[in-house]
C-alpha cells in the first residue's frame, strides 16, 4: 500500500502513476494472478503491472514490474494506451496507467509475492470478466481490436 500526501497534508487529490503490459507469445497473452491475501482485486488476474518508481521512466517500470510479477523479460515494448479514466473501478486511488505491449522475450525468473500464478492465455479463451482485476479487460479488448485493425499508438482520451 502506497501513503502519500502533498505538503499541504491533502491525501484526496492524489494520482499515481502505474504501468501495465499485453505480452504476447505464440497468439497467448500473459495474466497473472493476484495474490488473495495481499492484494486488491486479490485472486483475480490482471495484466503485469504496478506502481512507477522514483528515477525510472515508465517504460523502465514496466520492464521491470513484468520481470517482478512473471520471471519473464520482454522486448519490442511500445507504448499501447494511457488509461486516465479518473472512475476506474475497484481501484483505492486514481492511478493513470500506461499501458504497453509487448513480446515475451524469454523466462529468466520467478514471480514474486504479488502473484500466486502466472499463466499463458488464448485471446480466445480468457478467464471469465469478473475474474480479471480492475478494469484490464477493457485494454485486452482494445489489443484484440488492434490485432485485427492496426490503428496508431498510442491511444489517449478513452475514458469517457
Amino acid at each position: 500500500m502506497i501513503n502519500c500526501e502533498f505538503e499541504n497534508g491533502n491525501k484526496a487529490n492524489l494520482r499515481h502513476v502505474t504501468v501495465g503490459c499485453i505480452v504476447a507469445k505464440d497468439n497467448k497473452i500473459l495474466l497473472a494472478k493476484r495474490s488473495q491475501k495481499l492484494m486488491l482485486e486479490g485472486g483475480k488476474w490482471c495484466l503485469p503491472g504496478g506502481f512507477m518508481e522514483h528515477g525510472e521512466t515508465a517504460s523502465e517500470a514496466c520492464e521491470r514490474e513484468v520481470l517482478e510479477e512473471s520471471g519473464w523479460k520482454i522486448k519490442n515494448l511500445k507504448l499501447f494506451r494511457i488509461n486516465d479514466n479518473p472512475n476506474r473501478p475497484h481501484e483505492d486511488r486514481q492511478n493513470i496507467d500506461f499501458i504497453y505491449i509487448a513480446e515475451a522475450d524469454k523466462g529468466v525468473g520467478e514471480k514474486d509475492w504479488e502473484s500466486e500464478e502466472i499463466s499463458w492465455f488464448p485471446l480466445d479463451r480468457l478467464p471469465a470478466k469478473n475474474m480479471i482485476a480492475f478494469d484490464h479487460i477493457d485494454s485486452i479488448e482494445l489489443y484484440k481490436k488492434y490485432l485485427k485493425n492496426p490503428f496508431h499508438l498510442p491511444l489517449t482520451g478513452l475514458s469517457k
